[in-house]
């Protein structure tokens, strides 16, 4: 069979070398003159980390990532801070596999270096999908070069703008979600000391919340800043803020928070926007995976983590019934579609849950937390999760 790929970002090439391993023509089509990945941290929990290890690509990324010692919540403006019940250092032990933040251009390369590794030529850089056309079980796709490629199946795997999905199912239509989020990455020499601890931290306050964990061995620190407000519904992460808009926005927090704001390099902005869940993503001979077809707010911070799961389970079904297409098709979104979309509710359940206007004051913040951050609602939340494992799913 063979197969293009349109987009080689996270899931594409996850789904890319799954599908290599298991035998498969492969060819991922990338619109970027260069594969490189932005400047951003990301976070995998155990369901997702298993993948990259089956994969061969988990051993390489040790150096590379952090495995934080855990979790902690801090109130947005007295600090005080609360050691969550997490599973994040005891997730080997738990799950059998590693919690992880990493810089995301570190996973890119590494999943690219695995793609590469077993199809030299797999990725071709400069091809933008044009146009896509499905005739007698075949799909002749058309790109930005004048080039057109032919395959028995095309996966969509080309973000949240993707051309893939309007092709196949026409444009869509985002809501702006009121919350815009800063991120940036910073040099943890320019921070003190208990600020460079190897912990996530989650900072909630009414109407807002900052996140930030430890990449490349804690020589970074990863920033994430999410704020209710109107005036910016920019969905993109290339999209440059300053210092002082992002201060701003942040006024009034504790004073370990503005610090970390200003020691960002660059802050960037961006829009977080929400769409009804997609009811199906085959259409003929084609398919989408990862933030083509269900985006999510990032307040579970799984969207890189389904997009693995994604890959990787379409190549489980695609060996599995090979021959017969259709069935491999309709079976993966038997298995993806309920577990996604759950994410997507749950990930704005979080951030109702973060923004919540009872943390406004130190004196009903503490029970607030207290009850949300319980160890049995934590595992409530989680545990379906972690525990997933996408080799004991029957395809």
């Amino acid at each position: 069979m063979k197969i293009i790929i349109a987009g080689a970002g996270i899931g594409g090439l996850t789904a890319a070398l799954a599908l290599l391993k298991k035998g498969f023509d492969v060819t991922v089509l990338e619109q970027a003159q260069a594969l490189r990945e932005i400047g951003a941290g990301v976070q995998l929990s155990p369901n997702a980390t298993r993948v990259l290890y089956r994969l061969g690509v988990g051993d390489p990324l040790e150096g590379l990532a952090c495995e934080p010692l855990g979790k902690q919540v801090r109130l947005w403006n007295t600090g005080q801070s609360w050691r969550l019940f997490d599973l994040g250092a005891q997730s080997r032990e738990l799950y059998g596999f590693p919690y992880f933040t990493l810089h995301r251009a570190d996973l890119h390369a590494a999943l690219a270096d695995g793609v590469r590794a077993m199809s030299a030529d797999a990725i071709r850089l400069g091809e933008k999908v044009e146009s896509i056309q499905q005739e007698a079980g075949t799909v002749a796709v058309r790109t930005s070069s004048g080039t057109t490629y032919e395959a028995d199946l095309l996966i969509g795997a080309d973000g949240v703008h993707s051309t893939v999905r309007r092709a196949l199912f026409g444009p869509d239509e985002p809501v702006f979600s009121g919350v815009m989020a800063w991120r940036g990455v910073i040099d943890a020499t320019l921070l003190p000391e208990h600020l460079r601890t190897p912990y996530g931290v989650n900072w909630v306050g009414p109407g807002a919340h900052v996140i930030h964990y430890p990449l490349r061995d804690s020589k970074l620190i990863n920033f994430v800043g999410a704020i209710e407000r109107d005036g910016w519904q920019v969905e993109s992460w290339s999209e440059r803020g300053t210092l002082d808009e992002c201060l701003h926005d942040f006024a009034g927090w504790h004073e370990d928070v503005r610090t970390l704001i200003s020691a960002i390099d660059i802050p960037y902005k961006w829009a977080l926007m929400v769409r009804a869940p997609m009811t199906g993503w085959t259409q003929g001979n084609a398919t989408l995976l990862g933030d083509a077809c269900h985006p999510t707010l990032p307040f579970l911070a799984q969207g890189a983590g389904m997009a693995i799961e994604d890959g990787y389970l379409l190549a489980r079904c695609l060996e599995q019934h090979g021959a017969d297409l259709d069935r491999a098709l309709r079976r993966y979104g038997e298995l993806r579609l309920e577990r996604t979309s759950r994410v997507v509710q749950g990930s704005a359940a979080n951030a109702t849950r973060f923004h919540n206007p009872q943390l406004a004051h130190a004196e009903g913040a503490a029970a607030y937390v207290d009850r949300e951050w319980s160890e049995e609602r934590v595992k409530e939340r989680y545990n379906w999760l972690f525990e997933y494992d996408v080799d004991a799913v029957e395809v």
